[in-house]
């Protein structure tokens, strides 16, 4: 089973993350996606960042009619701070009959010379690449380098996907529930309403 690992904070999960990632697994050779929970990092500043349990309870929410689509908290019981080669290497031994891939946006492709390790993650995995509006735009009016992105054109291992380019942000649906906005639209019904019951974003 070939199983594509789509990381995030999900705070909160919305529409456009369910959209990413039901396009991979039903338009590339994934057979499933696992949503994997980034954890508080302790060394981090919490701030807006709602507690990893209520942020995966979300996942669970959002992807409950999605049978393709699994939350996992593997990452919850790494040691932190966590790289994601590190939790290549565990899943890599806890499921050995798995084939693990990335999927990633385009602009963490641009940075992934940045990230741990990374050469031993492209040797050993493949990546699923969707594109970014605003990757896209900065390269357009020269104002991005767009080198990385040459450097590993020619990868065998790197796979831009034709995905659908959606800009919601988490971010963008937190400033709007503290000011009181209707955001709806922009999240699943059960996540809303979880949101709402809770009174999470509001201040």
């Amino acid at each position: 089973m070939k199983i594509g690992l789509y990381f995030g904070t999900f705070n909160p999960i919305h529409v456009g993350h369910l959209i990413i990632a039901n396009h991979m697994v039903e338009h590339t050779d994934l057979d499933q996606v696992w949503m994997v929970v980034t954890p508080h990092n302790p060394l981090k500043k919490k701030s807006t960042l709602l507690d990893d349990y209520h942020r995966l309870h979300m996942v669970h929410l959002a992807t409950e009619n999605f049978p393709k689509l699994k939350p996992t908290d593997i990452e919850f019981k790494l040691p932190q701070p966590n790289y994601t080669i590190n939790t290549l290497v565990y899943l890599e031994e806890k499921y050995a009959n798995y084939e693990f891939a990335l999927i990633m946006g385009e602009d963490n492709l641009n940075s992934l010379h940045k990230w741990k390790n990374y050469e031993m993650i492209l040797k050993n995995y493949s990546l699923y690449v969707y594109p970014r509006l605003e990757t896209k735009d900065l390269v357009a009016d020269g104002m991005a380098n767009n080198t990385t992105n040459f450097e590993f054109q020619n990868n065998s291992k790197i796979n831009m996907i034709e995905a659908p380019v959606v800009e919601i942000s988490s971010t963008f649906i937190r400033e709007n529930i503290k000011n009181h906005k209707n955001v709806q639209p922009l999240l699943p019904v059960k996540v809303w309403e979880y949101i709402d019951h809770n009174n999470f974003y509001k201040k």
